[in-house]
């Protein structure tokens, strides 16, 4: 037997009247996971603990199957073990996200308006960050290049300080948010050194967000996982595009699996994440393949309704599809298991701790039923499997 599960980040959503009353996932046309909920089980959990935020990072380790109040030690940690870098116990890693400000003045009365920067690449966001951190970076504060607009710090013998989440604050003056000392200096540096950066110039020039300050949050420790393969006797691959995931896969010793052309956006390598995951499970010995697709969460933080749709329909016709196709046609027994990490709503453009529809099939032991596969017929259902962890003991021994 072979098992799959694939992750729309952020997927969830509320009814939205421009769409009839109805949530993205509703409201998209999405026939492979429909076909799927009709001959196999669907139904709710609940991702995120109780008085935990409900962030990809919590999330996302509680349907790994790792309980997030006995595991969780930060965020950014997740994202260094991705990008390999060497923490030490009393390392402190902050996320550094180069966000989009406006240009009032003075500082504190500037507004954010993106936390991506127009969804930048990285390669361009690491020419910033070299450029930012000029004048900044010492023995005490070290920082490295991620993917996109995603980076790190790394503060040696630092102090973990609860910061707010870019994200959370779209549209809004930043003066109420900002941090203390030393990031408040850091994030005016950054901007006074990007703000009239030729990049950012020809950006604006291409009607492209400027990315032209950091934005930190998401402090933690080092993180002590345990291995996947043990926990569950799976040998396991991770298939995404963003660092959190690589990092879960790494501090959980599953293989990552890097697809040329995935970046976390909504035009992001689909098909190369499909077959990626086909071909670790078929060719590869692998039993477990975990695929990310961050695309659904990003539209929800653009508070774009026709974008998450469009990133919705994407994962189903250019993920799940192909996925299912292929191992139908392959003749291996496999299940597979389908459901976004939390919502991010377009209304609010975050993330809430609403529980999720998950969607289960196991392609030898078709059932026959009307449902098809979204938040309403989710509970609808019946079938609350209770919190995150439970997630994959479902998948593995339903």
């Amino acid at each position: 037997m072979k098992y799959v599960l694939v992750l729309g980040d952020g997927m969830a959503d509320e009814p939205i009247e421009a769409l009839g009353n109805r949530t993205p996932l509703e409201y998209a046309a999405t026939p492979a996971m429909d076909e799927m909920a009709k001959h196999g089980e669907i139904g709710i959990v609940h991702t995120i603990p109780q008085g935990m935020k409900p962030g990809s990072d919590t999330a996302n380790l509680s349907v790994l199957g790792y309980d997030p109040k006995q595991y969780y030690s930060g965020r950014s940690p997740l994202e260094a073990l991705s990008i390999g870098v060497p923490m030490k116990d009393t390392d402190v890693s902050y996320r550094v996200n180069i966000v989009t400000l406006d240009d009032a003045e003075p500082f504190e009365k500037k507004t954010i308006l993106d936390h991506s920067s127009s969804e930048i690449d990285t390669e361009t966001s690491t020419v910033l960050l070299k450029e930012a951190v000029k004048g900044i970076e010492n023995d005490e504060f070290q920082f490295y290049p991620g993917t996109a607009y995603r980076h790190c710090l790394i503060w040696s013998n630092g102090k973990s300080v609860d910061l707010s989440l870019p994200h959370d604050h779209l549209g809004e003056v930043i003066g109420p948010y900002l941090p203390p000392e030393p990031f408040l200096s850091m994030m005016k540096h950054s901007n006074e050194v990007l703000k009239n950066h030729p990049i950012n110039i020809e950006r604006k020039k291409k009607g492209l967000n400027p990315a032209n300050c950091f934005w930190f949050w998401g402090a933690g420790t080092k993180p002590q996982l345990s291995s996947f393969e043990k926990k569950y006797g799976k040998k396991g691959v991770m298939i995404s595009a963003v660092d959190l995931l690589k990092g879960l896969g790494v501090g959980t010793e599953m293989d990552i699996v890097r697809v040329e052309g995935a970046t976390g956006g909504l035009e992001t390598n689909y098909e190369g994440k499909a077959d990626a995951a086909v071909d670790a499970l078929l060719n590869r010995g692998y039993d477990f393949a975990y695929i990310h697709v961050e695309a659904p969460d990003e539209m929800g933080h653009q508070g774009s309704v026709e974008k998450k749709v469009k990133a919705i329909e994407n994962l189903d016709s250019r993920v799940i599809r192909i996925v299912k196709e292929k191992m139908d046609a392959s003749g291996e027994p496999y299940r597979i298991a389908v459901l976004p990490d939390h919502p991010t709503p377009i209304r609010i453009r975050t993330h809430t701790s609403d529980p999720v529809p998950y969607l289960l099939y196991d392609s030898t032991a078709p059932e026959e039923h009307s449902w098809k596969y979204n938040e309403k017929e989710g509970r609808l259902s019946g079938n609350d499997i209770g919190t995150g962890p439970n997630m994959m003991k479902h998948l593995f021994e339903k």
